[in-house]
């Protein structure tokens, strides 16, 4: 009795190693969110200010499974904060489900709220389209962070 017990439970683990082992292998992790983020300011001889309520434009490329590059795609970042700074967070594993992967994001100047301080400069490719730099993981966020150089508007003289 003692050994068809032990057969039997031998068995069982043996099924369970199997259905662990096969369910860990289908299993696919998403690739990480990214985050860019930056700061927004207007420059009016002499001073450098924040601005509050501006907004910046992520644009991406993306390639498929061959190679081809997408057509670009863009999202806004949220209103810059009183200190100038703005996020914005991209979810490639949104793009999975077309086979497309991320290539190139630039960061543009998009939005000012200020009317004394609505030309946008191209200080640090602020309308020509600054690369993103990675900063660091956050790994409670699951998110690859990026950054770019500060962004500047101005009166126009």
């Amino acid at each position: 009795m003692a050994s068809t017990t032990l057969s039997i439970y031998l068995i069982i683990c043996s099924f369970m190693v199997v259905l662990a082992s096969a369910s860990v292998l289908d299993v696919k992790e998403e690739p990480l969110s990214i985050g860019i983020e930056g700061i927004i300011l207007c420059k009016s001889d002499p001073k450098t200010t924040p601005i509050k309520g501006s907004v910046a434009r992520i644009t991406c490329l993306a390639v498929d499974q061959h190679g081809y590059e997408t057509a670009p795609f863009s999202v806004l970042s949220k209103p810059t904060d009183s200190k100038g700074y703005y996020f914005a967070a991209l979810y490639p594993h949104q793009l999975l489900h077309r086979n497309l992967k991320l290539a190139d994001c630039r960061v543009f100047l998009q939005d000012s709220p200020f009317e004394a301080c609505k030309v946008a400069t191209d200080v640090n490719q602020g309308i020509t389209g600054a690369p993103i730099s990675y900063r660091r993981l956050l790994h409670d966020k699951k998110m690859k962070l990026y950054s770019v150089p500060p962004f500047f508007f101005s009166n126009g003289y």
